[in-house]
């Protein structure tokens, strides 16, 4: 797989998973721009140095790549965060939204400042990139957009305890990503997600994991964010190596709004009558 000429923006690539993805692109070819606010496990606080150490090292092993940081939940850092990618290298082909962050506050508790958080990073942030990037990937000849969900948050067997905010944001960027698809299609903007599990700083892990390791996300996204990839609105799960892709499909035979081919009802007791054959459909 060939990213030589192209230009790729990974978030929150100063660490963990983010550092594989552009570490893989920029081995593969592309022009990589590191992007990452250096918040500490609590995601609070800026430390620049973390973007740039990673860009340094990267460098180091022969790579094109730049260092950037910015407060992505502002409008303006993410315009500036497109802007230096253009300006340095002339071009925007791939985003990827990698940038997160994990907090625990059960539903009694739950503030509005740490929903903001959540929301600034997972909402706020996918949509100011890509109506910055928008204009630069309709001029690419392969843009694609790689946005981050969590099975956390689509699965309920996998919910946890005070993650409503974490979830809340994770689900959104999948409603970003359909809508986007749509809107990219006549440009050929193909946007998909991944729902990725490796254990991370986010985790609390500090030393190399023996098994759901960071790196073996990374060929799904890389794919993702690749020529080869032409469909777009899909979910890509990832762990321990293994992929499987998943998307929100219509069932057969529907006529939306108007007909959904499914268990009729006109009361409440008949709902209640026929649940069992409802959840079926």
């Amino acid at each position: 797989m060939n990213f030589a000429g192209k230009t790729a923006i990974v978030t929150g690539a100063g660490r963990g998973l983010g550092l594989s993805y552009a570490r893989e692109l920029a081995r593969l070819g592309a022009n990589v721009v590191i992007s990452d606010i250096g918040a500490d496990n609590l995601g609070d606080g800026v430390d620049a140095s973390i973007a740039h150490r990673a860009a340094r090292m990267l460098e180091a092993e022969g790579y094109n790549v730049v260092g950037h940081c910015a407060d992505l939940g502002t409008e303006q850092g993410c315009q500036q965060l497109v802007e230096a990618a253009v300006e340095a290298f002339g071009q925007l082909d791939i985003v990827i939204h990698n940038a997160g962050w994990v907090g625990y506050q059960p539903i009694e508790a739950i503030e509005s400042a740490f929903i903001a958080r959540a929301l600034d990073v997972s909402v706020y942030a996918p949509v100011w990139l890509c109506k910055h990037a928008w204009k630069y990937l309709r001029q690419s000849v392969a843009p694609r957009v790689v946005l981050t969900t969590s099975d956390r948050a689509m699965y309920a067997q996998y919910a946890q305890p005070g993650l409503v905010a974490y979830a809340a944001g994770k689900m959104a960027q999948l409603g970003i990503m359909n809508a986007l698809s749509m809107e990219g299609r006549s440009d050929g903007i193909m946007v998909n997600a991944v729902s990725p599990v490796a254990k991370t700083r986010m985790w609390g892990v500090t030393e190399e994991p023996d098994t759901l390791k960071p790196e073996w996300v990374t060929p799904g996204v890389v794919f993702l964010a690749s020529e080869a990839c032409q469909d777009t609105g899909y979910v890509l799960r990832a762990s321990n190596g293994q992929f499987t892709a998943t998307r929100f499909v219509e069932n057969t035979g529907v006529d939306y709004p108007s007909d959904l081919a499914r268990v009729k009802a006109d009361s409440a007791g008949q709902v209640a009558q026929l649940w069992e054959q409802i959840k079926e459909g």
